[in-house]
């Protein structure tokens, strides 16, 4: 998007902008050759299939105000990490902050963050991102002028590592030995250990008397693997502020996903290039995004036939003729249908059978039918910068789909489907004596994740309960029975 004029004989670059980025989501004024993608990825992305709530927009605004404010290096957050430096805390303190560890894969760690900058926004606190070992390479700055990344000689970053239940500082860990309640004082830091492994005293975060505790307290560490939004819906304080924000409540990683992850320009040159080349110009475009838990090597005969049982059933991709008999189509070849399939997985197996079927056999119908694979890593590398880029940059492309499969349990393609605002229809696990799942896969009623380790108690009652009965947007996910997702 850009025009060319002249002006005392020299050209000059002219950037037309709309004057409201995602609908008033995205705040302007933020420099674009820093961070192409925050302006760019409107043109490769559909139109908003919702609006941002005005609500929401001047929430975002003020946020941004108090980061601004509140950010690492200001004033205010010097005078605030002395009280964690001084071990003592008055009551009094000018900003309150949640620090994010890094934790756990790529997937996860965007579905975790966008959960905590949910529950930041909720409790006016200003957010800090523990950059672990890739996440300056792989996104922007979100906000103007102050950094989110925690700085180095932050007096807890060397304990990140070392954070576990078994803290002296974990709320689960003082709940349970009394150390709240025999205190007269309260601490400057309380770190929250919201994991898989997470129990029943660390759960007692989703309750509100134990959020009326939180709030008092200046600084929250909190290590998390989960995307625990849904739970944020069953605390009575926050229902009516998530309501305001989201009157939609199945946009809630759609938008703050396109808010806050901006890709950095060597990834959305990842993303860019292969799409220009190998995608932009089909008329359909269908994502495969294939997560095998098993450590066999692929393809797995089970797995690929349950694959191409849900695209044949759901009409997804093409039936082909297999029969010796030519099939003879009154369109030429520029007037028939065609479809890219971008095929995501650590294994190329299967993306070479795709390839194989469409290549030996024509399709009844016409469609001419392409299969693609970005990349082919073999095995998951969390800790490597450049596999982390690729990996980015694939749920981007899967995002820029027109229809989706995504596998069960994977977080990978939460991602995806939340970034696409897309449906996807979700392959179910394999049965457990390694034989295709009948029917292959479901189609999802909401684009929003699945919150896979969920607290199991009524705050209210204090006694066990099925969390999903509580209110009728929260319900079990269609691919982890035990989960909680969002509906419509």
């Amino acid at each position: 998007m850009t025009t060319r004029s002249s002006s005392n004989g020299k050209d000059k670059l002219v950037r037309r902008r709309q004057p409201l980025i995602l609908g008033g989501l995205l705040p302007s004024g933020i420099d674009e050759t820093s961070c192409l993608s925050r302006y760019e990825s409107a043109l490769y992305h559909k139109e908003l299939l919702h609006e941002p709530s005005s609500y929401l927009i001047s929430r975002l605004r003020d946020y941004e105000a108090l980061h601004k404010q509140c950010g690492p290096h200001t004033k205010l957050y010097n005078r605030s990490v002395e009280l964690i430096k001084s071990g003592q805390y008055n009551g009094s303190a000018e900003c309150n902050y949640l620090v994010w560890i890094s934790f756990s894969g790529l997937g996860n760690r965007m579905l975790t963050l966008a959960s905590a900058f949910l529950y930041a926004l909720l409790t006016n606190r200003v957010l800090l991102v523990d950059p672990g070992v890739n996440m300056p390479g792989l996104f922007c700055e979100p906000f103007q002028d102050v950094s989110w990344l925690i700085p180095p000689d932050f007096p807890l970053f060397n304990q990140f590592s070392t954070f576990d239940q078994k803290s002296p500082r974990s709320y689960g860990y003082m709940v349970k030995h009394n150390v709240i309640s025999n205190s007269s004082t309260l601490p400057p830091y309380i770190y929250l250990h919201l994991a898989h492994d997470y129990d029943d005293q660390d759960k007692l975060f989703f309750c509100d008397q134990d959020q009326s505790f939180l709030k008092k307290i200046p600084w929250l560490v909190m290590k998390t693997n989960n995307y625990f939004v849904p739970s944020l819906f069953l605390i009575p304080s926050f229902e009516q502020e998530l309501s305001n924000l989201f009157p939609e409540k199945v946009t809630i990683f759609y938008f703050l996903s396109r808010y806050l992850f901006h890709p950095t320009n060597s990834v959305w040159g990842l993303v860019k290039r292969y799409y220009q080349a190998y995608l932009e110009r089909t008329d359909e475009k269908l994502g495969i995004q294939i997560r095998v838990l098993e450590t066999d090597a692929g393809p797995l005969k089970y797995v690929l036939d349950q694959i191409i049982d849900c695209t044949m059933k759901e009409n997804l991709l093409p039936q082909v003729n297999r029969s010796s008999e030519p099939i003879v189509f009154n369109q030429s070849a520029k007037q028939r249908k065609t479809i890219s399939v971008l095929i995501t997985s650590l294994s190329p197996g299967y993306s070479e059978e795709f390839r194989k079927m469409y290549w030996e056999n024509p399709t009844v119908t016409g469609e001419i039918v392409s299969v693609y694979q970005p990349n082919q890593e073999e095995y998951q590398q969390s800790e490597n910068l450049l596999h982390e880029k690729k990996a980015l940059a694939e749920m981007y492309l899967l995002s820029l789909s027109d229809k989706l499969i995504t596998s069960a349990w994977s977080t990978f393609g939460y991602v995806a489907q939340g970034l696409g605002g897309l449906k996807p229809w979700i392959l179910y696990k394999p049965n457990e004596n390694k034989t295709a799942h009948n029917p292959p896969c479901v189609r999802a009623t909401s684009f929003e994740p699945c919150f896979h380790a969920r607290p199991n108690y009524d705050c209210k009652k204090k006694t066990p309960t099925d969390t999903s009965k509580i209110v009728p947007h929260v319900r079990h996910c269609e691919d982890v029975s035990w989960g909680l997702k969002l509906f419509e």
